[in-house]
């Protein structure tokens, strides 16, 4: 998901959030007709305001400051403060063009959206991007158990395993090396599970 590699630890949080956060407003050719759009379609957006930085900063592994700069980054490119699901398969196909991201962003967005009411807000954001950044080790398996059990009933059968490794083989695409098989999903569920 949200996981970066040691070396890029220099980039700050704040870049981070505004690659990942790119809300799709209606894109036009004029910038003037653009923010003329975006504003109507802010007004027009019942707005989300989120908690208290404190609370959320009890609540995270995040400090005020970083919250902050966080917010700041939210609000400016997701003015109603939240994501939805379209846009959060917009933005995730941007990271992998040579494949199909469609499902496995839909897995994804279920995971943030812990209260599973259709958007991620700031506070959902915050929350999975402390556990995956700064959790415990025991705190990220709870999440990925969480992605993985797709019915949430506790269990991860191979089915649900098996939707998972296909959306991630499909995410990941035909560029790969070497070549992978039809039937690489399956074998990777049938070796987990022994």
């Amino acid at each position: 998901g949200f996981l970066y590699a040691q070396n890029s630890t220099k980039r700050s949080i704040k870049e981070r959030l505004l690659k990942l956060l790119p809300c799709s407003a209606a894109k036009t050719s004029s910038p003037a007709v653009q923010s003329n759009v975006e504003d109507e379609l802010e007004m027009a957006t019942v707005r989300h305001r989120p908690e208290a930085l404190e609370l959320l900063e009890a609540q995270s592994k995040f400090t005020k400051k970083e919250l902050q700069i966080l917010y700041r980054g939210f609000k400016n490119e997701c003015p109603s403060g939240v994501v939805n699901e379209e846009t959060f398969k917009e933005i995730y196909s941007q990271f992998f063009p040579q494949g199909d991201s469609t499902t496995y962003a839909h897995f994804l967005f279920n995971a943030f959206d812990t209260d599973h009411n259709g958007a991620v807000s700031f506070e959902d954001f915050i929350k999975g991007l402390s556990i995956l950044l700064r959790g415990t080790v025991q705190e990220k398996l709870n999440w990925a158990f969480n992605l993985y059990d797709i019915n949430k009933d506790g269990y991860i059968t191979k089915e649900e395993m098996l939707d998972i490794m296909k959306a991630i083989y499909d995410m990941m695409g035909k560029c790969t090396y070497p070549v992978l098989k039809e039937d690489a999903p399956r074998q990777h569920v049938e070796t987990f599970f022994q």
